[in-house]
């Protein structure tokens, strides 16, 4: 019986980081697939870095635009911090460029608009990537777009 957590259907892992691991999960509710980051709580505490993971969420949640993955919900148990993201399944735009080898100046032209657009709607949030490179934007698999993750990196001047 797969893993429940509020009303998401756990499946299998799709990365790994320091405090937890990133699940692919379905919404029971709505049959939409998401992310869900798991992170542990213990392992947080120990490193004292619950303050940057309230803010990592915070931030989150004052951004919604269509180059940034989308926050959809948090959610806690006494042990686990369950953070619910939009699934972004087209790949890493660092994997995109190694398999083209390069891109031609229409192409650059149109990831960079996007990677700028993104960026000037998280600055005029108050928001800073601060580690922004091609290895944290991913490709959507139903467009050409991409969108930025890892808003770990960011900080809010809000």
């Amino acid at each position: 019986m797969p893993k429940r957590v509020g009303k998401y259907e756990i499946g299998k892992t799709l990365g790994e980081g320091t405090f937890g691991k990133v699940k692919r999960a379905v919404d029971t509710e709505t049959q939409k697939i998401v992310a869900i980051k798991v992170l542990d709580k213990d392992k947080i505490q120990k490193q004292n870095m619950g303050s940057q993971v309230k803010k990592e969420i915070s931030i989150m949640k004052l951004v919604h635009h269509v180059h940034v993955v989308k926050l959809i919900e948090v959610l806690a148990s006494r042990t686990k911090i369950f953070i619910v993201l939009e699934l972004v399944t087209g790949g890493e735009l660092f994997d995109k460029i190694v398999n083209e080898r390069k891109f031609n100046e229409t192409t650059a032209r149109f990831y960079f608009q996007q990677l700028v657009e993104g960026t000037l709607y998280c600055h005029s949030r108050g928001v800073c990537h601060r580690d922004l490179k091609v290895r944290g934007c991913y490709c959507c698999c139903y467009s050409y777009f991409f969108v930025v993750a890892d808003v770990r990196s960011c900080s809010s001047w809000v």
